[in-house]
């Protein structure tokens, strides 16, 4: 082959793998898309939003103390690759005010352990209790993995055995000043619903009955949420128009 036509190869070959670099770095830029929700002591929520995330560093920190003596993190940035439920933590922290500080120790060899979020901290039984889609997570928040449109809970649950998770199902079209129905359920560990009969619902004229149901009415773009004893609250549903700022 010539030496004009070797060289004109290449360049495009160059030029091709500058290319697809270039289309797998915005991919990873990119990130994968979940919903996140953090509550913390006292049912308090900590946030819900949905954003992206990859792989990132996270920052274990020497005050993540609450195993005990000795357990506190090294204070370096350790990376984590993939979309996970702890990089989405972290992600969301970085401009989040109410999850800092983020208290992350590497003191153990099992992986990641989570000791504050915001101004929830561990305390003697107490834990950070993870789920996907309604089920607990059988490994390390590092350690698991996000697909698109997944939706993860973080919850600082009192003592083991876990609190069961409300959700809350709204009709998709409301009408201000007239009622409407809701139903209200109860996902366990392994992402079994049942209806919650007496749970309480934003602007309800009552507490929910033995199916789950609730009559609701808003005079105005509202944020429902269920409550019921120390189950983990639902995540917020707006109905009659936009939230935003509410």
């Amino acid at each position: 082959m010539p030496i004009s036509n070797r060289c004109r190869a290449v360049g495009v070959c160059a030029l091709a793998l500058v290319l697809s670099l270039s289309l797998a770095a915005a991919a990873a830029a990119k990130g994968t898309q979940a919903s996140l929700r953090v509550v913390g002591k006292g049912g308090k929520v900590l946030t819900e939003q949905k954003l992206r995330t990859g792989t990132i560093a996270i920052k274990t920190s020497p005050k993540a103390t609450c195993f005990g003596a000795g357990t506190g993190g090294s204070g370096k940035s350790l990376e984590v690759r993939g979309a996970t439920a702890l990089g989405l933590l972290a992600q969301a922290s970085k401009k989040t005010a109410s999850l800092r500080p983020l208290l992350i120790t590497d003191a153990f060899d099992f992986g990641l352990g989570i000791c504050g979020v915001g101004g929830s901290t561990v305390h003697g039984k107490a834990s950070w209790y993870l789920k996907v889609n309604h089920r607990a997570s059988q490994v390390g928040g590092e350690a698991t993995k996000l697909r698109p449109g997944d939706e993860v809970l973080w919850d600082l649950a009192p003592s083991y055995p876990y609190p069961n998770e409300l959700a809350l199902e709204a009709p998709p079209a409301v009408t201000v000043g007239a009622p409407f129905v809701v139903h209200v359920y109860s996902y366990d560990e392994k992402g079994k619903r049942k209806p919650v009969a007496g749970a309480t619902v934003t602007g309800a004229s009552g507490p929910t009955a033995s199916d789950g149901s609730a009559t609701v009415t808003v005079l105005g773009p509202t944020r429902l949420r269920a409550t019921h004893g120390t189950e983990i609250p639902s995540a917020a549903v707006c109905v009659a128009g936009s939230c935003s700022g509410r």
